[in-house]
C-alpha cells in the first residue's frame, strides 16, 4: 500500500520549483495537497491574486496529486493531525527564518503524535512566489480588479486595517509597517484611507469640502505610483447630487475600491465637533436617492458605502438602525457608523443589532474618539473594518513643530539629528534613489 504523502501549498503563482515538490512527493506515495485558503493566507500575506477555487482548479490539473484539502491555517499542525500522513515533504528554505522555523518545529511535534516524518528537499534556488508576487504589484495595484479584492479581504479577514495616507511618503511607510509576533504572526495594514481633513489640512485649508475632486484624485493617484494597497476614499457629503454621477465615475476609473460618503448636508463640518457647531443630517430619502444615483453610476467596481451621523448628532442608535435600512435598500455595499464618545457604548449598541439583521453586510468603525478599543473588540462586535483616519498627519506634525523649535533655539541641527531620519534611510526607503 503506497504512503500517504502530504504537501501545503498556496500556489498563487505556479513555477517550476512547485513542480520540482510534487514530482518529488510523488515518487514517496499519493500526494494529499493541503491547499492554503485565502484565510490562512492573509493570516501571514497579501490575500493571493487568484482565490481559492481560481487556485484549486489549477491544482487539480498538475500530474502527480491525488487529492486536495483545504488548509485553514499558516500552521500545518491541525491538518497532520487530520489526515495523518506517512510524510511530509517541504522546501528546506523554511529553516532560514524564524515564522518557518516554527512551523517547522509544530509540524514535527504533531508529525511525531502520529507516526509521521519529515522529508526535506532543497529548495529550488533562483525562484520565489513572494519575489514575483512582489513583481507583479510593483507594476501597479490598477491591474487588479478593485472591488473584488477589496470584498475578498473583508471575506478572508476577521478585520481589515485601513491608516491614513495624506502623501506618498506617508502610503510608503503604512505600505512596509509590518510587526511580527513571538509566535511568528504577521501584522501589517490592508490598505489606505485618504481623508478629506487630512488632505485639506496638508494645504493649510480648513476641512469644509474646499478641495475639489482633481486635487484629491491627483494626490491619490501619485500614491498608488508608489504603492500597491487598495484605499477607499473619504468623500464627503458627495457633493451636489448632479454632480455626483460624474464624480463617481471618475473616482471608480482611477482605481479606487471604495468610497465612504456621509448623511449630512449644507456646509460640511467635522464631525468631532458634533453639535458644538451647526451641522444638519440629510433627509433619509434624499441621502437614499444619493446613494441610489451614485451605485448607478459605477460599473459595479467602486464599493459605496454609507456613513451614518446620528450619534454625532445625539440622536438615538433606532435612527441610525433606521437609516442603515434604507441606505442599504438603496444600494449601499456596506455602513460606517460614527460616534465622537470616548466609550464604544452606542457604538457596540448600534453594531449588535445591526449584526442581527445584516450579518454579512461591511460594518466600519473609526476609532479616533473611542480610540481604547481593541481590534479584538471590534470583531467581537461585528466590524469588518477599521480605520484609522488621521494618526499618520498627526504623528508627523509634532515631530516637525520640534525639530522647527529645536533649530531656533539652538541656532544649527546638530541637537536634532538623533532623532531624525537618516539619510541613508531615506535612500533605503524610497525605491531608485541609490
Amino acid at each position: 500500500m503506497k504512503k500517504k504523502i502530504y504537501i501545503g501549498l498556496s500556489l498563487d503563482i505556479i513555477h517550476h520549483g512547485h513542480i520540482n515538490l510534487i514530482n518529488k512527493a510523488k515518487k514517496l506515495g499519493n500526494v494529499t495537497v493541503g491547499l492554503y485558503t485565502d484565510k490562512a493566507v492573509t493570516s501571514h500575506k497579501r490575500i493571493p491574486l487568484l482565490d481559492y477555487d481560481q487556485r484549486k482548479v489549477i491544482l487539480q490539473n498538475i500530474q502527480g496529486v491525488n487529492k486536495i484539502v483545504s488548509q485553514n491555517e499558516w500552521d500545518y499542525t491541525k491538518n497532520i493531525l487530520k489526515y495523518k500522513p506517512d510524510i511530509m515533504v517541504h522546501g528546506d528554505d523554511w529553516k532560514s527564518d524564524n515564522v518557518g522555523k516554527i512551523l517547522r518545529s509544530n509540524a514535527i511535534k504533531a508529525l511525531k503524535k502520529i507516526g509521521g516524518r519529515l522529508i526535506e528537499i532543497p529548495h529550488t534556488k533562483n525562484i520565489s512566489s513572494g519575489t514575483l508576487i512582489d513583481r507583479i504589484y510593483s507594476q501597479g495595484f490598477p491591474t487588479i480588479e478593485k472591488k473584488n479584492y477589496l470584498q475578498r479581504l473583508i471575506e478572508a479577514k476577521d478585520i481589515c486595517r485601513f491608516i491614513e495616507a495624506h502623501s506618498p511618503l506617508s502610503a510608503i511607510i503604512s505600505e512596509k509597517a509590518e510587526f511580527i509576533s513571538k509566535s511568528g504572526q504577521r501584522t501589517s495594514f490592508d490598505g489606505f484611507w485618504s481623508s478629506s481633513l487630512t488632505d485639506s489640512t496638508l494645504k493649510g485649508k480648513p476641512d469644509i469640502e474646499i478641495l475639489d475632486l482633481n486635487q484629491r484624485l491627483t494626490n491619490i493617484n501619485e500614491i498608488f505610483d508608489v504603492t500597491s494597497k487598495p484605499l477607499i476614499m473619504d468623500i464627503d457629503t458627495g457633493g451636489k447630487k448632479e454632480h455626483l454621477d460624474i464624480n463617481i465615475k471618475n473616482i471608480e476609473r482611477n482605481g479606487i475600491s471604495a468610497v465612504i460618503m456621509e448623511d449630512k448636508k449644507g456646509l460640511k463640518k467635522n464631525s468631532l465637533f458634533g453639535v458644538e457647531v451647526k451641522q444638519e443630517q440629510e433627509n433619509i430619502k434624499e441621502f437614499s436617492k444619493k446613494i441610489s444615483s451614485a451605485k448607478k453610476s459605477t460599473k459595479n467596481k467602486l464599493m459605496i458605502i454609507a456613513r451614518i451621523e446620528s450619534l454625532i448628532l445625539n440622536k438615538p442608535i433606532s435612527d441610525a438602525l433606521k437609516r442603515a435600512d434604507h441606505y442599504l435598500a438603496a444600494g449601499a455595499d456596506g455602513i460606517m457608523i460614527h460616534s465622537r464618545k470616548k466609550s464604544t457604548k452606542e457604538i457596540f449598541g448600534f453594531s449588535r443589532k445591526f449584526r442581527k439583521k445584516y450579518p454579512s453586510v461591511p460594518l466600519v468603525a473609526v476609532p479616533s474618539s473611542y480610540n481604547k478599543v481593541s481590534e479584538k473588540q471590534l470583531i467581537k462586535e461585528g466590524f469588518n473594518i477599521v480605520i484609522y483616519a488621521n494618526h499618520m498627519l498627526r504623528a508627523a506634525y509634532p515631530a516637525m513643530k520640534k525639530i522647527a523649535l529645536e533649530i531656533l533655539k539652538n541656532g544649527r541641527s546638530f541637537e536634532s539629528d538623533k532623532t531624525l531620519l537618516s539619510i541613508k534611510e531615506i535612500l533605503d526607503l524610497i525605491p531608485g534613489t541609490k
